[in-house]
């Protein structure tokens, strides 16, 4: 009993971080309805972003932080301008061709331009792990679930209380009347992926220490689309669900299936959910159906 609940634990907190990096993917689809399949890449980018700044640049963390971040946003918002603004009404598969490309673009930038830098992050997390009622839980993951909790409440909270978290969620519900009431659609697309690289540079060094830094970081995009088509494509609780859920999965999966069959189920194991998800709700636990009226 000890090491199942030591293994839903240990799924729990690695989906907290999960949880922080769908809420990037989903921002970006609530405000544009963008597929961002480039959505590992910029995780990684803003861990090697707040790489540099620690190693190379020898900054202190906070200054890091904000190093990173503000070029994470710099980025989101000169991608915005240059490209996505001239795609507005094009067709779904322009939109996803671009994010694709942009991935491909973004790694091979990276291994040239950073180049040296450690992968892995000096973080001043506490090491060794705790133990509670026969369940042991690593520090430095418990800390980064927790940081992750207090990142998310704020992204609920700019979501559901801001002025731009409101006119986010108009758009979302319906472009042309936010355009009818005086939304800037253009702005906010830009604050949209703003805010999605910003949460790319916490996202990425929490899972750096979750998992691992490095190039490897890019590979968490691959976890992230069977979380939110799971908890629904359009949906912020559905995205904090649906990490619960594909990290408890996983967790178990490798602690009581990859003995048994080699190793490498667990992580095939969210995907299958996501197979049965999509036969039994194909628009998720909290995804809205698309009804069209002819």
């Amino acid at each position: 009993m000890g090491f199942f609940l030591t293994l839903l634990v240990d799924g729990a907190l690695a989906g907290a971080v999960y949880a922080l990096i769908a809420l990037a993917f989903v921002i970006v689809y609530k405000a544009s309805r963008i597929v961002n399949f480039a959505l590992g890449e910029w995780v990684m980018l803003g861990g090697l972003f707040l790489a540099a700044a620690l190693h190379v640049a020898r900054l202190a963390l906070p200054a890091a932080l904000l190093g990173a971040a503000a070029g994470m946003i710099a980025l989101g918002l000169a991608f915005n301008y240059v490209v996505l603004r001239r795609l507005i009404g094009r067709p779904l598969i322009s939109l996803i061709m671009v994010t694709l490309g942009l991935g491909a673009l973004l790694r091979g930038a990276a291994a040239l331009a950073f180049r040296g830098v450690p992968g892995q992050l000096a973080l001043p997390f506490p090491d060794g792990t705790l133990t509670a009622g026969g369940v042991t839980i690593a520090a430095d993951k418990l800390t980064a679930a927790l940081l992750a909790a207090v990142c998310i409440a704020g992204v609920t909270w700019f979501f559901r209380a801001s002025r731009t978290g409101l006119a986010l969620r108009a758009i979302a519900d319906d472009q042309q009347v936010a355009l009818a009431v005086g939304i800037d659609i253009h702005r906010h697309f830009a604050a949209a992926w703003a805010l999605m690289g910003a949460i790319a540079v916490v996202g990425g060094a929490l899972w750096a220490i979750v998992a691992g830094g490095g190039f490897g970081v890019v590979l968490v995009g691959l976890k992230i689309f069977p979380i939110v088509m799971i908890g629904g494509l359009d949906s912020v609780p559905g995205a904090l669900v649906g990490a619960l859920i594909v990290g408890v999965i996983e967790s178990l999966a490798a602690g009581y299936l990859d003995p048994l069959l080699g190793g490498g189920f667990s992580g095939i194991a969210s995907y299958l959910a996501l197979i049965a998800m999509l036969i039994a709700r194909p628009y998720g636990l909290f995804g809205e159906a698309d009804i069209e009226r002819v």
